[in-house]
């Protein structure tokens, strides 16, 4: 309901935001649930929850977020705090730095690999990529604020 005073938990580990596959898309996604992509986006991605990029989707992308699927093309670096999955079907060409990855028989990874044996106590405390959507939201508004009332 819009303008409904109840706030509504979001589920990370469930997919909030599909890109269709008749969809281009250019521009950043922040988002703090999980995303799939069927279409193609030109773009970065920071995620709180998880990215699924499907067989025939395209992106040309740095992504970061909790676990990353990758089933079609991606061209860009991937960030997790937990594992990168490349299937059979998915192409990856760029830098990852994962917690662990799985590379199907039949997909493809050219690009360099970092592997974070554990989360780090900056992670926890934020420190990392991934981002609270509302917060940097929060955060940017009060900076335009600063910067309009001089």
């Amino acid at each position: 309901m819009i303008g409904s005073s109840k706030v509504r938990r979001i589920d990370a580990k469930t997919t909030d935001t599909l890109i269709g596959g008749s969809t281009i898309l250019e521009g950043k996604i922040m988002s703090e649930a999980s995303l799939r992509i069927e279409g193609q986006l030109n773009g970065d991605i920071e995620c709180a929850g998880d990215i699924t990029i499907g067989e025939n989707a395209v992106v040309q992308s740095n992504i970061h977020a909790r676990d990353v699927i990758v089933a079609g093309k991606v061209k860009g670096n991937v960030h997790t705090k937990g594992k990168l999955i490349v299937t059979s079907s998915g192409i990856l060409i760029g830098n990852i730095d994962v917690r662990s990855v799985i590379i199907e028989e039949g997909g493809i990874f050219q690009g360099s690999s970092a592997m974070n044996v554990a989360v780090t106590a900056s992670d926890k405390s934020g420190g990392g990529k991934v981002i609270d959507a509302k917060a940097h939201k929060q955060q940017k508004n009060e900076q335009q604020a600063a910067a309009g009332g001089n």
